[in-house]
């Protein structure tokens, strides 16, 4: 008796092949110097900055542009934001948290354009930047305080017996501190992008295109809100490490 194979074809998608870091220039391989397609992006992303700060704001007219309406609306959003959390001393590190605000923001809204790449969707861009806050503030409390920033692990208001158990406790999570913000930004834009490629696949099938439309259109538009919020979020946080880093006691 013959045995015979059906072939049987499916819907077959894979939403995280867009994550994919690949050489720009073929081959398979890469190293160190290879460009790929993330390294594009960022240098993509930083030439949207500096087009948006430098050039956008170069005739600094009293009746300002839309471009440096938008650049002064975010200097003054993240001046202030580092003013309220970290006071005037806090104020000398504006340049830093401004150029990671930017630099995040237009990292995720270029990712939304079409055949793009999510940089800050990799764990290695985001783990990058979370350790040059986590190191920087770490050094910069021990500078400014000496053996005082050490006091920021020491719950005096506690109960005297509680405050050794409290100490391992704030020593964990400072040392957490690196990993929730890089795992936060990176999953929560490889989430969204992955998401809205699963609806796609389903447009293919003709009975749930219209529903796939909608579906990556609602999407879509929650993803414009995330790519803010995320920056958003991971510019505050190192506004509050800053802070602690600057004053360190309970």
């Amino acid at each position: 008796m013959a045995v015979t194979e059906e072939k049987v074809e499916g819907l077959v998608f894979h939403p995280m092949d867009q994550f994919t870091v690949k050489p720009l220039f073929g081959g398979t391989e890469i190293h160190w110097f290879t460009p790929t397609n993330a390294t594009l992006w960022m240098a993509l992303t930083a030439l949207a900055v500096i087009a948006l700060l430098v050039f956008g704001t170069r005739g600094r007219a009293i009746i300002p542009s839309r471009s440096q309406s938008i650049a002064e609306l975010m200097y003054g959003m993240v001046r202030k934001m580092v003013e309220d959390i970290t006071g005037k001393e806090g104020l000398k590190y504006f340049p830093y948290i401004m150029t990671l605000f930017c630099f995040i923001l237009f990292a995720n809204a270029l990712a939304l354009l079409p055949m793009s790449f999510s940089s800050t969707s990799q764990i290695a861009v985001t783990a990058v930047l979370a350790m040059m806050v986590f190191v920087g503030v770490t050094v910069l409390g021990f500078v400014k305080n000496g053996t005082h920033f050490l006091g920021l692990f020491w719950v005096s208001s506690a109960p005297a017996l509680m405050r050794p158990v409290l100490a391992v406790i704030e020593l964990i999570s400072y040392f957490v501190r690196p990993v929730s913000h890089s795992i936060r930004l990176a999953g929560n834009i490889m989430a969204g992008h992955a998401v809205m490629k699963v609806f796609a696949a389903f447009g293919a099938v003709a009975a749930l295109a219209p529903v796939s439309i909608l579906a990556i259109v609602g999407v879509y538009a929650l993803e414009v809100l995330v790519v803010t919020i995320q920056a958003y979020v991971f510019t505050i946080l190192t506004c509050v490490y800053l802070k602690d880093a600057l004053h360190p006691s309970h």
